[in-house]
């Protein structure tokens, strides 16, 4: 499974884990969030969250290595 940035109103962002493949036409990502809790995010189809890059990324110096480079990629890292 992905994880995946979603907006938060303290954090700004927070990342989750997708628990349950997304097909065209549901109308939530079933997620979980570091902290256990699970999540059934409403979603657009034309505006799904932006992919976590993995770990092994995390901290890296030049951010033209990141696999997805988005707002909360930058943040992160």
């Amino acid at each position: 499974y992905n994880r995946v940035w979603i907006p938060d109103n303290e954090e700004v962002w927070q990342s989750a884990e997708i628990t349950k493949n997304y097909k065209a036409g549901d109308r939530f990502l079933h997620m979980q969030l570091e902290d256990g809790t699970e999540l059934n995010y409403p979603v657009d189809p034309a505006a799904l969250p932006p992919l976590r890059n993995p770990d092994i990324l995390v901290g890296e110096n030049d951010l033209t290595a990141l696999s997805y480079l988005h707002e909360p990629a930058v943040l992160h890292n």
